[in-house]
């Protein structure tokens, strides 16, 4: 199996992965393992810091890296909480806090106006000066509820609804929302172009 770093050290997310990248010949590792801090995300858009996270990764492990830059979009919030979306109360990875923030900041709003989407961007070097990174897009549309629902998944989860499921993503099986999510769906396009890494 071919190494790949994970430029991230969320335990979700690196569990995540694992499973999408499981057929791939892929053992991902995260960053932690090698003693890489995380990367400051100083982008202004998801890609940026997919980018930025990935070659902070290679330049740190010599290694190919993939790191995903995702968040989620509100439209009523103008796309807020965004790029935002981990520190979005203030601390970073409080997601119980960020949703109270966002539950709040809605409270007002009309069920109709309460669209939302993921978005997810996977950037995949292959060393540190990798002039044509491997990097794809993958969005999922939903609405956001107004209480939590489920228990499973991480993040905003609880309060993500798919009006086509009539579920959360928290209350889906893990397999499921694999397949639709914005990252299941950016993992699809991602595993098309491996057969040229």
């Amino acid at each position: 199996m071919k190494p790949l770093v994970l430029a991230s050290n969320n335990a979700g997310k690196l569990e995540e992965f694992r499973g999408l990248l499981a057929a791939s010949g892929f053992d991902v590792r995260a960053q932690a393992e090698f003693s890489v801090a995380d990367a400051d995300e100083t982008g202004l858009t998801f890609i940026e810091n997919a980018l930025l996270k990935a070659r902070h990764a290679c330049r740190a492990t010599g290694l190919p890296a993939l790191a995903d830059d995702s968040g989620i979009c509100v439209d009523a919030l103008d796309g807020a909480p965004g790029l935002y979306s981990a520190r979005y109360a203030g601390g970073h990875g409080n997601a119980e806090a960020n949703i109270d923030k966002l539950l709040r900041t809605l409270r007002d709003v009309p069920d109709a106006g309460r669209t939302a989407h993921f978005t997810c961007v996977l950037a995949l070097m292959r060393h540190a000066e990798d002039p044509q990174p491997i990097v794809v897009e993958g969005t999922w549309r939903g609405m956001i509820t107004r209480e939590r629902r489920g228990s499973g998944g991480h993040g905003y989860d609880p309060v993500f609804l798919d009006p086509a499921r009539g579920q959360t993503a928290a209350e889906m099986p893990l397999a499921e929302k694999n397949r639709i999510s914005h990252r299941g769906q950016a993992m699809v396009l991602l595993r098309e172009r491996l057969a040229s890494f």
